[in-house]
């Protein structure tokens, strides 16, 4: 009777072992596997990293993770310190602008199409009215106050899930061997003979999204970065980073771009605002439709709306870290049900 229910005594050991770890796991299980994504995605860089610092594993997972806090952390952590100084400063100019009636609506409105004359007069009518101006202000600027501060305590909380994260890239890749070798040991078990063609489509999925995501950003900075410096707009590294940020939410780097040209238009400079949007509109937001896709092609191609689905859920489960980790679990789970059924799109 004992020899009976043992395996089901097992089985239920088991299933409580693996709760446990999974909750004991959970407050860290965002950094886990964003860093499980960024080892997978550089693999192939440590290793040729490991083979010149001759085996010596400590000092190539020391120098990956080093490399990941200047490329990751430490613009993340400029940006977030920027947003949270100048939001209550901003929010504290616009309030004492607001107070001695000095604002105004921008000359450039008017000469918008069909829409520029109506909006010129509405504002010159709501600035020029105490009383309706401080009643949408009050509706308004608040909560734009409190965006302002909400983005960058998410930025904030970012910047401690990559900085876990990196602290958990520096295990995983010291002893990713010995892991890959223990994975593949149980997958022969669990799976048997498909094991190895599961593990190579998970890998292959993580690095085609990982570098898609990553390296679509890093190309839409860039080009970013060189026409805000032709046009002369200040602040050029913050509202860089701010792009490759956005760049990772699908129509996130126009919010960068478009707010640069307003602020042209509005310094008088409306040459270079027009030069910003037909920069923005064909080189920044076009990148998007030609890096993306070649660096993608190794992987699992995502459609759009499972781009879309995946950011937006995995910022709600698990913080900024899930711009990565939503689109690359979706990815993921695709490209294991195409090798599943056989089917390619």
């Amino acid at each position: 009777m004992q020899q009976r229910f043992q395996p089901y005594t097992r089985l239920a050991a088991i299933v409580l072992l693996v709760i446990g770890c999974l909750t004991v796991l959970r407050p860290f299980l965002a950094a886990i596997l964003f860093a499980a994504a960024i080892t997978i995605s550089s693999w192939p860089l440590y290793l040729r990293l490991l083979s010149r610092c001759r085996e010596r594993r400590s000092l190539a997972a020391a120098v990956m993770s080093v490399g990941l806090t200047l490329l990751i952390i430490v613009p993340l952590a400029l940006v977030t310190w920027n947003i949270a100084d100048n939001a209550s400063e901003f929010y504290d100019q616009i309030k004492t602008s607001l107070g001695s009636g000095t604002l105004a609506p921008p000359a450039w409105l008017k000469d918008i199409p069909v829409v520029g004359e109506a909006a010129h007069t509405y504002l010159q009518k709501l600035l020029g009215s105490r009383e309706e101006l401080l009643s949408v202000a009050k509706n308004l600027l608040e909560p734009a106050r409190r965006l302002l501060l909400g983005g960058g305590m998410v930025l904030g909380s970012g910047v401690a899930q990559v900085s876990l994260a990196v602290f958990v890239s520096f295990f995983l890749y010291r002893d990713g061997k010995a892991m890959l070798a223990a994975l593949a040991v149980g997958m022969d078990k669990l799976i048997g003979a498909q094991g190895a063609a599961v593990a190579d489509t998970v890998s292959r999925t993580v690095r085609g999204v990982m570098y898609g995501l990553l390296g679509t950003a890093l190309a839409q900075a860039g080009v970013a970065a060189v026409g805000f410096l032709v046009a002369g707009v200040p602040a050029v590294a913050m509202l860089s980073v701010a792009t490759f940020l956005l760049s990772l939410v699908p129509v996130g780097p126009p919010l960068i771009w478009g707010g640069a040209a307003i602020w042209l238009f509005n310094e008088g400079r409306t040459g270079w605002g027009v030069f910003m949007l037909v920069w923005g509109m064909f080189v920044i937001s076009g990148v998007d439709n030609v890096v993306k896709p070649m660096l993608i092609s190794r992987g699992s191609s995502l459609p759009f709306i499972l781009v879309l689905l995946g950011v937006m859920g995995g910022v709600l489960a698990f913080g900024f870290v899930g711009l990565f980790i939503g689109p690359t679990l979706l990815a993921v789970g695709l490209g294991l049900l195409r090798n599943w059924t056989g089917v390619a799109a």
